[in-house]
Parts: C-alpha cells; sequence; structure tokens
C-alpha cells in the first residue's frame, strides 16, 4: 500500500511539472503581452523619453565615446510641418490613413519577395509597425519578431488616434547614427527647426528613412536623388489624420 501510495504522489508531480512546463511559457507570454499594452496605454497620454533603439544606439555609441549623447528633442505634432508628414506617408505608408496597423497586401509582397531571395530582406511594415518596432523591439529581421510587431501595432492602432501615432513615430524614429525625430534631424541637416522643413527637404528626410544610418554617410546617392523627386511629387496625395 505504501508503495502504491507513494507511485501516485510521484505521477502528480509529474504531472504537476508537465502541467508548468506547458503553462509556465504561456503565461510568459501573457505577461509580456500585459507589459507592452500598459507601456502602449501610458504612451497614448505621455511622450516616451527613450525608445529600444534609442538605447542600442546609445549604448553602441558609448562604447566608443563615454560621454556620447543621442540628438534627440521632442516637438508636439503641430509643429512638425506638413511637408514631412506628407512625405513620410508617401514613402513608408501610403495606405496609412486606411489601414488597422498591418497592411496585408504590402505583407504579402514582402513574403514573396523573402522567398525569392531566401531570406529576410524586408517586413512590410506599416509606419505603426515601424513605431512598435522601434518602441519595444530590435533591428533583428525574423518571423518571430515581425509576429511580436504585428501584435504592438494592433495594441497602438486599438488605443491611439492615427494623429497620435505619427507624432509620436516623427519624434521617436532614426534618421542617422545618433539622431532621433524631426527635430534633432532638421537641425542636423538643415539648420531650421522641423516646422520649417521645406517640401524637397522633407522628402530627401523620409527617403532616408529605410537605411538612415548609411545615407547619413552617403548623402548623394542616384537613388536618394531619384527616389526624392519622385516622393516629393507624390506627397501632395498623401493623406494625413
Amino acid at each position: 500500500m505504501a508503495k502504491r501510495g507513494n507511485g501516485s504522489a510521484s505521477a502528480k508531480g509529474g504531472r504537476r511539472w508537465i502541467k508548468w512546463i506547458i503553462l509556465g511559457p504561456i503565461l510568459a507570454v501573457f505577461l509580456l503581452q500585459l507589459y507592452f499594452f500598459v507601456q502602449v496605454c501610458w504612451f497614448v497620454y505621455f511622450n516616451p523619453s527613450s525608445t529600444s533603439f534609442m538605447r542600442q544606439q546609445l549604448s553602441e555609441l558609448r562604447e566608443k565615446n563615454p560621454d556620447a549623447q543621442l540628438k534627440h528633442q521632442w516637438v508636439p505634432y503641430d509643429r512638425i510641418s506638413n511637408n514631412l508628414k506628407r512625405a513620410v506617408v508617401a514613402s513608408e505608408d501610403a495606405n496609412f490613413a486606411d489601414h488597422p496597423g498591418v497592411d496585408f497586401e504590402a505583407l504579402e509582397r514582402a513574403y514573396e519577395r523573402n522567398n525569392r531571395k531566401h531570406k529576410v530582406v524586408g517586413g512590410g511594415s506599416t509606419i505603426t509597425q515601424q513605431l512598435a518596432k522601434n518602441l519595444f523591439l530590435s533591428g533583428s529581421r525574423s518571423y518571430l519578431r515581425k509576429g511580436q510587431e504585428m501584435i504592438i501595432a494592433f495594441m497602438l492602432e486599438t488605443v491611439m488616434s492615427k494623429r497620435r501615432i505619427l507624432e509620436v513615430y516623427l519624434n521617436v524614429v532614426e534618421f542617422g547614427r545618433g539622431v532621433f525625430g524631426a527635430e534633432a534631424v532638421a537641425r542636423y541637416y538643415f539648420r531650421v527647426p522641423a516646422a520649417k522643413l521645406a517640401p524637397a527637404q522633407a522628402a530627401r528626410l523620409a527617403v532616408m528613412l529605410p537605411n538612415p544610418r548609411y545615407y547619413d554617410r552617403n548623402r548623394s546617392t542616384n537613388y536618394l536623388v531619384k527616389r526624392t523627386g519622385l516622393i516629393q511629387r507624390r506627397m501632395a496625395s498623401a493623406e494625413l489624420p
């Protein structure tokens, strides 16, 4: 009888461990999503002082220079030139005003492109997805990270207005090595506030976004010049929130 009791207790203990092995990761994922959602709700009313991308880049810069600082200054939506808003929408996310955070047609095109290249070369991310990545994630390319990016994008679209999403995005997005946000980049490249950016200036900055550190070093490539002209022509039709 005692042996049967010990066997029963061992079986129960084994089942308990199996339950935690299954439920533990599920609980961890749930708590992580809850953390992201609480942060997203906070950013509806309060401006982020830094982002995951900012912290990563500052850490890299301080490996070479312990006193390094990022160029970043928050400005409200109304103090960012409509030229820059239109240029970024035209260049990065033409359907920004209409989609729910994810542009599934763009994702499908990106998936087909990745299959042809046999690696992740582009993600088809919307402005909302890019904001999710900048705020919380890393620049690594994987389908797991893309899935998390999409979940956070839906969170952002659920609790934030399109105007607020664009405001936060334009204030935290990377425009060059150590340069973040519209105000900093306007002063860094053109020595004017973000409110005074001209159409051609705004178009050039928008074209730099997919690879800002490269274009910070290579400011006159043929692609940059041609793409800037194209985005400038598209700006008039860009819909703003």
